[in-house]
């Protein structure tokens, strides 16, 4: 009998269920997240549903006792990955004290978290990838064993930032991972409107180092690419470009309406490869849930939003004294 995939990975039972477990909490916190915005509650949030297995596989080859990670705005998977809680989440969502990323300073899905080894992100996009190569080139000159992992969407992949920043690890060698999230609409334009080359990976021949292209729907062939891209780091074998192809199952944010640029035919099509219902698919197939078992893992889930939640709405916000903090040095 053929092995199942995870197991040829080395993954155990037990860790492909707290996978899934992790597809299903960025799912649930991204939709309570949107109804608190359509309530009025928050002002901003951007969603990552539909590219969940990707976050996820790529999260678990890394090492997050010590590995750094620059996300982009899309990246709640990954972040709850690297050791976020939902409460934390909710905090850095409605801007309050406690936010573990900016004190409420940055607007929503902008990471930053220095105890999770989370780089700072900024607003403009693509500013991520030469931050996390200038990390591993750090990693390199200083002698210390971490690999920094940063990920984009495939319309960054045409800013200055991306070539500038895959050139220059190219040369020098770093072991920084580049993932591209392609969900193939960089905010309303179509990939074949915006990139030449057949593909993404294709580029990474320019800069010397591998292309890879993986179905980001399936977490288990993220998880693969991105352990082959580790070792090769690690081993001081340089930098490795991953482009995942995965799906945007909503708008671009919640000031967004997707309707304008995307068919209904388009949108069916990619709610019909929903990495989630893909990978529960795959579980059961292989007899490692059950209906009972995701109804408790739900009911956690939901349990746990609930009170992150209302705990991040009712906590207070920074007080106006220090609102130079972190801008200006204090004396």
């Amino acid at each position: 009998m053929t092995k199942p995939h995870h197991v040829k990975l080395g993954l155990s039972d037990e860790k492909v269920i707290e996978m899934y477990r992790y597809m299903l909490l960025a799912r649930k916190l991204d939709e309570r997240m949107l109804l608190l915005n359509r309530a009025g509650k928050v002002a901003f949030t951007i969603s990552g549903q539909g590219q969940e297995a990707t976050q996820i596989g790529a999260g678990f080859a890394l090492d997050l006792t010590k590995d750094y990670i620059a996300p982009y705005y899309r990246d709640l998977g990954l972040v709850l990955v690297a050791g976020m809680t939902p409460k934390e989440v909710m905090l850095h969502l409605f801007g309050k004290a406690e936010d573990p990323n900016s004190g409420g300073r940055q607007m929503p899905a902008h990471y930053g978290y220095k105890k999770l080894r989370i780089i700072t992100g900024s607003s403009p996009v693509t500013t991520q990838v030469p931050h996390a190569v200038g990390f591993a080139f750090a990693a390199k000159y200083e002698g210390k064993d971490f690999v920094t992992l940063t990920t984009l969407g495939d319309g960054s992949t045409n800013q200055g930032d991306f070539h500038e920043g895959l050139n220059f690890a190219g040369v020098h060698q770093l072991p920084v991972i580049t993932l591209v999230e392609n969900n193939k609409i960089a905010i309303s334009v179509p990939f074949e409107k915006q990139i030449a080359s057949e593909n993404i990976a294709v580029r990474a021949k320019s800069y010397g180092m591998p292309g890879i292209r993986v179905d980001g729907n399936n977490p288990l062939e993220v998880y693969e690419a991105m352990k082959n891209a580790h070792d090769r780091a690690r081993n001081g074998e340089g930098p490795t470009l991953i482009e995942a192809v995965s799906e945007r199952l909503s708008a671009h944010s919640s000031d967004d309406n997707h309707s304008q640029y995307r068919t209904e035919d388009e949108l069916k099509l990619s709610k019909e490869k929903d990495c989630n219902i893909g990978f529960r698919k795959y579980l059961i197939e292989h007899d490692l849930l059950t209906d009972k078992v995701e109804e408790e893992m739900l009911l956690e889930i939901n349990k746990e939003i609930n009170e992150a939640t209302t705990y991040a709405e009712q906590a207070p916000y920074a007080d106006i004294s220090t609102i130079n903090d972190y801008v200006y040095e204090n004396k």
